[in-house]
């Protein structure tokens, strides 16, 4: 019965936070939005999400970070079907035997899956976006464990293939800074006024590379202010996707469209985390 509760009132905060969003002139073929509770990022998560378009696609990949099991590689699930206080989400089989020939990928185990909150949040916004074409998508889930740039290299150019493809949509799940003596991490510049400001700072400095889609200079970054950006390793991935389709001509852009903070730091025992929405076009 929680289920029949939840889903309702889900689908109404979802419908809500989706209501207040633009949608840009193209629709995304990846998207990167936050992944925790949705009281914190939903109104962020929103502004990605508006840029999927369901009349044209057919397969979502959902690339997560791995948060409680230590991961050198990929992973993937073990399930045919994920579940949703909205409906149920297909694994796409089809796209898992092509991935599991490759060598590259571990099972997740269920547990792992079941404690995962870095794929899961994505799922009911998922089934949202696509509601419209509830029957005529399947999704791929897959885990991305602290890849090294060289894996980050080797995944991006395997996973270019299904980028290139107009009906597949990526789904990049990373929050942004988390800052705080819980998180372990108190960089500061006060330069930029209040802590919440440098946080602001650093996380846009980061944000803005991304946009320039290159993956060395991400590296770069990460390795100079360690900022921690949970999703790191999916975004690497995507951002070496990119890099191997723009060897090929093709064009693309990416730009952020929302950030927020969870709650704004302005002395040493603060903590906070930041989310950001964003899109990737193909011109």
């Amino acid at each position: 019965s929680e289920q029949k509760i939840k889903g309702p009132r889900l689908n109404a905060q979802l419908e809500g936070w989706l209501s207040q969003v633009q949608s840009t002139k193209r629709p995304a073929r990846a998207i990167i939005a936050p992944h925790v509770g949705y009281t914190y990022c939903g109104s962020c998560a929103a502004h990605a999400y508006k840029q999927v378009d369901p009349s044209i696609t057919r397969r979502i990949f959902i690339l997560g970070p791995s948060h409680h099991v230590p991961l050198s590689r990929c992973a993937l699930s073990s399930v045919d079907i994920y579940r949703t206080p909205l409906y149920d989400l297909r694994i796409d089989q089809k796209i898992y035997g092509e991935l599991w020939k490759t060598g590259m990928f571990e099972h997740m185990t269920l547990q792992t899956d079941e404690d995962e909150h870095g794929i899961e949040m994505h799922l009911p916004y998922t089934a949202k976006a696509m509601e419209s074409h509830k029957d005529e998508f399947t999704i791929i889930p897959v885990l991305v464990g602290a890849l090294s740039e060289s894996k980050e290299q080797e995944f991006g150019k395997l996973f270019s293939k299904y980028l290139a493809d107009p009906s597949n949509l990526f789904v990049v799940s990373s929050d942004f800074c988390h800052w705080g003596q819980r998180f372990r991490y108190s960089y500061y510049d006060e330069s930029q006024g209040e802590i919440y400001r440098s946080i602001e700072h650093l996380d846009k400095m980061g944000m803005n590379i991304i946009e320039q889609l290159g993956p060395v200079s991400f590296s770069n970054y990460l390795k100079k202010y360690h900022n921690t950006i949970c999703g790191r390793h999916p975004i690497g991935v995507l951002l070496n996707a990119i890099t191997e389709l723009q060897k090929n001509g093709m064009n693309m852009s990416f730009s952020f469209l929302n950030y927020s903070q969870s709650s704004q730091c302005r002395n040493w025992q603060d903590s906070s985390v930041s989310y950001a929405a964003g899109a990737l076009t193909v011109h």
